[in-house]
């Protein structure tokens, strides 16, 4: 993924207001359901939600920022003290070096870890008769090799919705294509057979992905819940309204009705997540917005209507 403050257009050293900022200005310009056009919208919108996933959060902006992680939020190796920038299998680039350790002394062989092993034991190590002349042997029968890959990915709401395939990095620098089943919750681990490390003499080990939900401009997830705040006019407050709500299915109708005070609370059933033989709700909660700037014109209203229609909204606190 590309440089996270570049994903969000801020400068390194952007507030977190500013960032945040931007973040809810790209995430609503290029959400997919005001895109349907737009096939490249969802991949523009995911690599928009990873990119706050790092620098909109604080610990892990200060861990981008010194090294310690990369754009994807994957831990950067810093090498072994005093160690070279070896990678693995031997070539540059960070990670780990390979080294292979024989058993048995065959040609060219000497030298080998078996060596120093059996000068520490006397050559009798591992139920060796002294004098036989073999080398050390490793008894495998409990030891295994842990030959299993761990990597994280980052998907919107909407792909863990309705599934998707993204690619995957893994530490060892190969790429993936990887299909996200649909229903995915965050936190599930998604096992790919094979996908992990090799080593000669052992077979193949697995992928794991573990996934996790970007944070949605809009929707919170309750559970199988989705909640969202509505903001509505004073006036669709007072008099009432049909406002089109936003679902992951798509923006639906709705009426507010007349007297709707700021935190009420609506739910729309059957418009929150999938989850076993049934769909979650979401529950929508009014929140009045009022202009921005002084407005005199509503403010002499306003104090026409208090002197006219005195009430006191706190009377039960005494």
């Amino acid at each position: 993924m590309r440089d996270p403050y570049e994903v969000l257009g801020v400068p390194r050293g952007a507030s977190a207001a500013a960032i945040k900022s931007a973040y809810r200005k790209l995430a609503k310009k290029h959400h997919p359901d005001n895109n349907t056009n737009d096939p490249k919208s969802a991949a523009r919108f995911s690599e928009i939600n990873s990119a706050n996933e790092i620098i909109g959060d604080e610990d892990k902006r200060k861990q981008f920022d010194r090294g310690e992680i990369d754009a994807e939020g994957k831990p950067r190796f810093q090498g072994f003290p005093g160690g070279g920038p070896r990678g693995r299998a031997g070539g540059p680039g960070g990670g780990f070096e390979s080294h292979t350790f024989r058993s048995g002394g065959g040609p060219g062989g000497g030298g080998g870890f078996e060596d120093i092993l059996n000068s520490m034991f006397g050559g009798a190590a591992h139920g060796q008769r002294p004098g036989s002349g073999r080398g050390f042997e490793f008894d495998t029968g409990g030891i295994g090799l842990d030959l299993d890959l761990s990597v994280a990915m980052t998907v919107s709401l909407e792909e863990s919705v309705k599934g998707a395939e993204k690619r995957v990095r893994l530490p060892n620098g190969k790429e993936l294509n990887v299909k996200i089943p649909a229903g995915v919750a965050a936190g599930q681990q998604i096992r790919l057979k094979g996908q992990g490390e090799t080593a000669q003499g052992h077979p193949p080990g697995d992928l794991l992905i573990t996934v996790s939900i970007a944070p949605h401009p809009f929707f919170k997830i309750d559970g199988s819940d989705l909640r969202l705040d509505l903001p509505i006019t004073l006036y669709e407050a007072v008099l009432g309204a049909k406002i089109r709500v936003p679902t992951l299915g798509g923006a639906v109708e709705f009426p507010i009705p007349k007297n709707t005070s700021s935190g009420r609370t609506f739910r729309l059933k059957g418009k929150g997540l999938p989850k076993a033989g049934a769909t979650g709700d979401l529950f929508v909660t009014t929140r009045i917005i009022l202009p921005d700037g002084n407005d005199a014109e509503l403010e002499a209203l306003m104090q026409k209507w208090r002197d006219g229609h005195p009430y006191n909204p706190r009377s039960d606190f005494g």
